[in-house]
Parts: structure tokens; sequence; C-alpha cells
């Protein structure tokens, strides 16, 4: 066989493979799954541990953090917020309230992926479609108070501990969230219009988690598990417009399922300079990079490095 023909099979056997990675999640998979994966980023960095110090509990913590997601060409990046206050009751008992705003903006180069439109099964589009979609734009801003109570102790083999249980009452706006899309093959080939994934989500969220601290002179080390199971869980909203038609719905009223919003499990390893009581979440840098691709698949990037400062 020729060069030129093997680098022909080459360059086919290229575009084959790039074909098959783009129809692995469609858009409307993705699109979901990246305010997601937000949501639990902010579970993994909420301002609820201390390290475990047998002093009184510091009256305020501040939390900030930065996060990026991607997913192929889309990405969704910006800054995390919050801060706690809390209260000794006494008898290794304490409690506090929180308050969180994080403002992340979305992106995007030219994405090729499948079009499907779950939220509203009847558009005159044979679907799933290869299409190309651009100018994605837009923010997600997830935004909330709640309240948490904590109580240390003493056992045998994990030594000293605290646990946490709360709710948080939260709202995720997702504005502006919307792409160009022009259809690659099939009957509609040629085909543009738009789509978008607008919507707000409230949620009632409980929580509960635990940590362990170990104390090395001026530094601690903490690890902490949490549990956060947003309530209830939303159908996937959308809308889409093209020649000839204009259509909205979510995937519940259209039979297809409750999908935003989903259990989180987080991880992290807090690592102290006790005094200055600055704080760097080392383990959810780590876990919450290489979980959440294994938990929300499509996800190909997720960092959030958070820092917090007790006062």
């Amino acid at each position: 066989m020729s060069m030129h023909r093997w680098h022909a099979l080459f360059a086919a056997c290229l575009c084959a493979v790039a074909r098959l990675c783009a129809a692995e999640h469609d858009i409307e998979y993705v699109a979901e799954h990246l305010p997601e994966v937000a949501m639990d980023n902010r579970y993994a960095t909420l301002p609820v541990w201390t390290g475990g110090e047998s002093d009184e509990a510091p009256g305020l913590i501040f939390q900030g953090a930065a996060s990026s997601m991607q997913v192929g060409t889309l990405s969704l990046d910006g800054p995390m917020l919050s801060m706690s206050w809390q209260h000794d009751f006494g008898h290794a008992w304490r409690g506090g309230v929180i308050g969180f705003y994080d403002h992340l903006t979305f992106d995007s180069g030219r994405e090729s992926r499948p079009l499907q439109t779950l939220f509203r099964p009847d558009t005159p589009i044979e679907r799933p479609a290869a299409a190309l979609f651009t100018d994605l734009d837009g923010t997600t801003d997830d935004r909330g108070v709640g309240f948490f109570v904590a109580h240390d102790g003493d056992a045998h083999l994990l030594g000293r501990y605290t646990w946490v249980a709360g709710a948080l009452w939260q709202q995720v706006v997702l504005s502006d969230y919307r792409f160009d899309y022009e259809i690659l093959a099939g009957p509609q080939r040629g085909m543009t219009g738009s789509i978008d994934f607008d919507a707000t989500y409230g949620h009632v969220t409980p929580f509960a988690g635990i940590e362990v601290p170990r104390d090395f002179g001026e530094w601690s080390v903490a690890f902490h598990a949490l549990l956060a199971y947003p309530l209830p869980r939303r159908g996937v909203a959308g809308h889409i417009c093209g020649p000839g038609f204009d259509l909205s719905g979510d995937s519940a009223t259209a039979g297809n399922g409750t999908h935003f919003g989903d259990p989180s499990v987080t991880l992290g390893l807090n690592l102290t300079y006790r005094p200055a009581r600055l704080t760097i979440d080392v383990g959810t840098l780590l876990s919450q990079a290489l979980l959440e691709p294994i938990i929300h698949k499509g996800i190909e990037q997720n960092l959030v490095l958070s820092f917090t400062w007790a006062y």
C-alpha cells in the first residue's frame, strides 16, 4: 500500500474516532452536568469545619475558592464565596449559620455533539442529530443560606472527631445559558437555530459529615467527608427554536425523568496554619478532580482551590 493511502487510512481512522468521541454525550447531558459539578464543589467547601480545635470555636469563618470545569471546549469558571458564624453552646456542642454566593461564567469554542432535547421530544428534528454548537455564554449563580449543629467527641479508634449536620436553602440560577446550533447530518442538515437551558432550580439540601483532625505543632491536618442531598430533584428545563418552531419544556413534564440536583459525597483534607487560622483544602482539590469525572460522566476537568480564614 502506498504512503499516500496509509495517510488517507490513518486520517479516516482519526475522523472516525473523533466522531465516536463527539457522539458519546449529547449537548443536553453535558449542559446539565456542568452546573451540577459546581453544586458539588460548593458542598465540598462549606465553611463548617474548625480543625477540631479544643479552644472556643471561631465566631466567623470566611471561605473563598477559584473553580474551573471543562468538557470538550465547554467551560464553567469563576469564584466561590461563603461565610459562617458559629457559637459554642457548651458540652462540646456548637451551632452556626451559613451564607454563600458562587458566580460562574460559561464559555466555549466550536463544539460538535449530538443534539438531544429530552425536555421537549416533539421537535421537528430527528434526534439525536449531529450538530455544531457555537457562541455559548451565560452564567450560573448558586446562592443560599443554611444552618448547622456540630458536636466534638473522642472515640477509641478515631481519636478526636467532629460531626456536623444541617440544611441549606439554595437557588441555582442559569441565565443566558445559550448556544447557536447547526445540524450537520440527516434530513435537517443545514438547519440552524438556538437552544438554551435557562432555568431557576430551588432546593432544600440536608447535609451531614464528619471531620477527624490531628495536630502537629503549629499545623493541623483534618480529614472531612460530607453527604449532601438536594431536594427535590428537578426536571431539566430547556428551550429550542428553529425555522417554524419555538418550543420550551422540561424533562419531568415530558416524562423523561427528574435529573437535576444529584446526591453528593465529597472528601477533603484541610491543612491549617493554626497561629494564622488559615486553611487550604488540599484534599478537595484532589478528590474533586478525580471523582467528578466518574460521578458526572462527560466532565473532563474539575479544579477547585479553596481557602478559609477563621476570625
